[in-house]
């Protein structure tokens, strides 16, 4: 399949996820107004779009309680600077084994399921322009650890995103999520053409070497949006992947820590990276509202 570089990009940053980071980069923002903070200086270094998670504000740990996301979504709306808000739905299917002898029954520690309308209360609250839908479940490389996300949970949650007016970013993980997410599409769960986020190098889904990734762009249908992203040091090779695979680029601590060798990044630092590769491969970075026109997005007040 020939490539068809892509000459208008949009950037994501994705703030601070929910991986356990809080405590190996001072440059991880822990509360609202950190969060907030960082995804506001990553809309100025360049970023069109701000994936956000919430962790509590005093251990760090990753949360899903509907007054953090309202505080950060609230800080970052007030700012000057405009940017798109996107929203994860992806906690809430989180489930550990006991040891492999005696899998049951399951671990407290590290096991966190709700059901579908828990898991998108804070959309319905929010109202983003933008929310991620983890379109199937995958061992992660915690030993006992599965993100859990059933066929019916998925179409339960689908259905209430689309029902919000809020345009799900499918997070594809392995070629398998692709094809799931076409049926949802075809079953009328999801509208097309649909968004796509393509997770590369996340232990155990699909690796970030470009022979996989090639494969999960040519599983998106040619009118669907694509994005993608690599974990680690691989995170701006994949910038550039992107651009001349078609897509479009995430970037932000969530997905990797470091500048340079040795380096701490913040979020703006490497936004502010993308920018300069995606300029330098001479294509152009998207605003926020081009991003809406593109994508059908529309911004919303809270209800």
């Amino acid at each position: 399949m020939p490539l068809t570089m892509t000459r208008e990009v949009f950037i994501t940053c994705a703030v601070t996820g929910s991986g356990s980071t809080q405590d190996r980069s001072p440059h991880v923002p822990r509360s609202p107004k950190q969060i907030a903070d960082s995804a506001i200086e990553a809309a100025r270094a360049g970023a069109a779009i701000v994936h956000c998670h919430v962790r509590d504000p005093e251990t760090g740990v990753p949360s899903r309680r509907v007054d953090l996301y309202r505080e950060v979504t609230e800080r970052i709306r007030e700012a000057e600077v405009d940017v798109v808000l996107n929203l994860t739905a992806g906690m809430g299917g989180d489930v550990t084994f006991g040891p492999t002898e005696r899998p049951l029954p399951l671990s407290e520690k590290g096991t966190d399921m709700a059901g579908a309308a828990e898991r998108v209360e804070h959309v319905a609250e929010c109202l983003p322009e933008i929310c991620t839908l983890d379109c199937g479940t995958m061992n992660f490389a915690e030993a006992d650890y599965v993100m859990t996300n059933t066929p019916g949970m998925l179409r339960a949650m689908g259905r209430m995103m689309t029902a919000l007016g809020v345009k799900p970013e499918i997070e594809a993980f392995d070629t398998g999520h692709l094809w799931f997410a076409k049926e949802l599409v075809k079953e009328g769960v999801l509208d097309g053409p649909a968004l796509v986020q393509l997770c590369m190098g996340v232990p155990w889904g699909a690796p970030d070497d470009l022979n996989t990734f090639m494969a999960m762009v040519n599983n998106v249908p040619e009118d669907w949006t694509f994005s993608a992203f690599a974990l680690g040091r691989n995170q701006m090779a994949y910038a550039a992947a992107a651009v001349l695979a078609g897509g479009h680029v995430r970037v932000g601590l969530e997905d990797n820590l470091w500048l340079d060798k040795g380096v701490l990044a913040t979020n703006a630092q490497l936004v502010d990276r993308a920018v300069g590769i995606v300029e330098r491969m001479g294509a152009r970075v998207m605003t926020p509202q081009q991003v809406r026109d593109k994508l059908g997005l529309v911004k919303r007040a809270p209800r």
